[in-house]
């Protein structure tokens, strides 16, 4: 699995998990899915993530790079 796949999917369940814990515990949870975005907005001009490079250190290959699995 790729670091774009994965990026998505976790963004995705951090975006699902903040919604829930908003409406179940405190909406404060919300603020966290404002990070999430504000940082998924802000990669989409840096090309920058920090989650990318906590995937890198897990071993997690780029779309496209040597070892990917992508030919």
């Amino acid at each position: 699995m790729t670091i774009e796949r994965m990026l998505c999917m976790i963004a995705g369940s951090f975006v699902l998990l903040s919604i829930t814990l908003g409406y179940f515990v405190s909406p404060w949870f919300y603020a966290f899915t404002a990070l999430v975005g504000l940082n998924l907005f802000q990669s989409g001009f840096t090309n920058w993530c920090p989650m990318v490079w906590v995937l890198q250190k897990f071993g997690y290959r780029r779309c496209g790079t040597p070892c990917s699995g992508a030919r």
